[in-house]
């Protein structure tokens, strides 16, 4: 009897899939709870541009406190997505994922070691450098290897020999490249569209995912909860009650307080 199809992808299991998205909810998850009022206060929020983004949006105060919010939690989150990835590919047949070996992603046969960014711009003079001397000693150890580092989201689609200079030194190696996320889930599935197929099937395995989790039977304390009791007790919009716990050493703007 053949093996039944998967339901989401074809070059990782379902199980393994869901478990990737399992982890990923679960960085949203401590992302949020370490979300406090006082780290959202410490940010000091523009309330400025929050006032033009209510007004010429035509969004309401506490839709906007939501998006201000997930702007802040987002740089949390980051990381976890470009893990992700690394945790999805490290499903395919003959390839794993390096955990603590210095490598995000590796083919058994040691034909592949790959660093993993999810956007282009994530590296700075210094981080690219480290990564490129990184990936070269791996090259250099193994001398059959291709070593990558890919941009999930890169400006294009492309995959070629990473030379250049960096930090004012002239860097190229034989074997190390620069490559885009389709490219390289293409080299390690074999299908170029792999990536696509992964774009696809997300939120079809995302809702299966959420709808086999348990629902919490106490709904959690939150920001939003706790700045909106605040400022109806205060008898404040939610803007000026962000404006005041932000600004309140302001000249003028204890005439806020109630």
């Amino acid at each position: 009897m053949s093996d039944l199809k998967n339901k989401y992808l074809d070059f990782v299991s379902d199980e393994h899939f869901l478990k990737c998205i399992a982890n990923l909810h679960q960085s949203y998850l401590e992302a949020k709870k370490e979300f406090t009022k006082s780290k959202f206060y410490k940010n000091k929020v523009d309330v400025f541009k929050l006032t033009f983004d209510s007004k010429f949006n035509e969004i309401s105060e506490e839709d906007l406190l939501k998006l201000e919010m997930a702007r802040q939690i987002d740089k949390s989150v980051n990381n976890a997505i470009g893990t992700f990835h690394e945790e999805v590919l490290g499903g395919v047949k003959g390839y794993s994922n390096g955990k603590l070996s210095g490598y995000d992603i590796k083919a058994d046969d040691d034909s592949v070691f790959a660093e993993i960014k999810n956007k282009h711009n994530t590296m700075n003079s210094s981080s690219a450098e480290s990564a490129f001397q990184k990936l070269a000693r791996f090259a250099d150890d193994n001398r059959q290897a291709k070593c990558y580092l890919v941009q999930i989201l890169a400006r294009r689609s492309f995959e070629k020999k990473w030379e250049g200079i960096i930090n004012g030194k002239e860097y190229s190696h034989s074997r190390v490249y620069m490559i885009s996320g389709d490219k390289f889930y293409g080299i390690l599935t074999g299908d170029e569209t792999a990536l696509f197929k992964l774009y696809k099937s997300l939120p079809i395995a995302v809702e299966d995912f959420l709808k086999n989790i348990k629902s919490k039977s106490e709904e959690e304390t939150t920001v939003l909860t706790d700045i909106s009791r605040n400022a109806k007790n205060n008898r404040r919009t939610i803007l000026d009650e962000i404006t005041f716990e932000n600004f309140y050493h302001y000249d003028g703007f204890d005439v806020l307080d109630s």
